[in-house]
């Protein structure tokens, strides 16, 4: 079984592109260049360039040897969190932006929730000079404040989304209601692996650099270029995808996804996709999402900005579907325990999407000699007001 894209824009059932008639254009312009202009000698060395001398690149594969003791075992983490901006969203960023020039464009939208992705647009508006508008949801704005004050140091627009939730399903609907009525001259940044063909796999192809330097690192590390385990918290998906991207055929790594479950599975205040999910269509694509019987989106929930999607992009739609990955549902209070295990332990606050991740943890047991690679996918800056009311720090 292949696990990537296929010509048509599916991960197995997942995926194609179900979008307006008046956003036909757009998308199939993107199709249609996508892979000739990143395939191209000139973008390939402005982006590796950009890469290494703006974005701080290769990020180090750090061998965490205290968790690695408690838990017997060997875990590396990918330290996406010192990338410039202080997630891994900017490797996306840097990619669409080249690609959006190269198309003529001199306006971008973009949507946010944790508000890492929305600050990493405003970067690279700001260094090549182009206007620049995020939606963010209402409730986000609030709880995000830092990231907001970022974007607006930077130059963007943050556009509030007051409707539904007030959180990232609502900013993206806000986002593509905005690139209809703006065809011609906007480029839409998607933050994450979801949304009409080709952005799943466009955005995976940007964020593979992750997967790609750690291949090199663990060769010099452990001999091998391979891990027995890659794991990382999964919103819409784009630290994982870029994490597992690599890896997706190779059947000797074993693929685990972690998700929010919020307050509970079935306390209807969750996020965990995978078990409340069934196939439906949102923000142009099909693929898990949670919804009622009739398939009226259900509101997410999760404490934390970045994993409150009411669904999953279709390549990880595809991993579960076929089992090869296991998705671990992750509740809030094990989250930020792990915030502040891993901030204790090694001395690395992480951002509490990435904390959702460390808890497999407590659910998986790995053998001495395994190597596990989890994603430290941000940093946790942007929610100290957060871990603050929690723990009453």
């Amino acid at each position: 079984m292949n696990y990537n894209v296929d010509e048509r824009g599916y991960y197995g059932d997942f995926g194609g592109a179900f979008i307006p008639e008046m956003l036909y254009p757009n998308v199939a312009e993107l199709k249609e260049n996508y892979l000739k202009i990143t395939a191209e000698p000139e973008f390939k060395k402005e982006f590796d360039a950009l890469l290494k001398s703006y974005v701080g690149r290769p990020t180090p594969l750090y061998f965490a040897k205290r968790l690695s003791e408690k838990y017997n075992t060997k875990i590396y983490l990918k330290r996406e969190d010192l990338c410039h901006t202080g997630a891994h969203k900017v490797n996306n960023t840097i990619g669409q932006i080249l690609l959006a020039k190269r198309l003529g464009k001199n306006r971008i939208i973009a949507e946010t929730g944790a508000g890492q992705h929305g600050v990493a647009t405003a970067t690279v508006c700001a260094l090549m000079g182009i206007e620049c508008i995020v939606y963010m949801g209402a409730l986000d704005i609030k709880r995000q404040a830092p990231n907001v004050a970022r974007m607006k140091m930077l130059g963007a627009e943050v556009r509030p989304a007051m409707s539904g939730s007030r959180t990232l399903k609502d900013a993206t609907n806000e986002a593509i209601r905005d690139w209809i009525n703006n065809p011609v001259d906007t480029h839409y940044i998607i933050g994450s692996v979801v949304g009409p063909h080709p952005y799943p796999d466009m955005v995976a192809r940007f964020q593979s650099v992750i997967s790609e330097e750690i291949k090199t690192q663990l060769l010099e590390l452990e001999g091998r270029d391979y891990p027995d385990h890659v794991i990382a918290c999964v919103g819409g998906g784009s630290n994982a995808a870029g994490l597992y991207y690599h890896y997706l055929n190779d059947e000797r790594v074993n693929i685990i996804a972690v998700e929010a479950a919020g307050k509970g599975i079935d306390t209807g205040e969750s996020a965990a996709t995978s078990v409340l999910g069934k196939e439906g269509i949102i923000h142009g694509s099909k693929t898990l999402l949670m919804q009622t019987p009739d398939g009226q989106i259900t509101e997410p929930y999760s404490i934390s900005a970045g994993l409150d999607y009411p669904g999953v992009g279709p390549m990880h739609a595809h991993l579960f579907r076929t089992k090869r990955a296991e998705f671990v549902s992750v509740p809030d209070q094990e989250a930020m325990d792990w915030g502040l295990t891993l901030s204790q332990m090694e001395g690395i606050i992480p951002a509490i999407e990435t904390a959702h991740a460390f808890a497999a943890l407590d659910v998986r047991k790995f053998k001495p000699n395994e190597v596990v690679v989890f994603n430290c996918s941000g940093r946790g800056d942007k929610d100290l007001e957060t871990y603050i009311d929690y723990f009453k720090l």
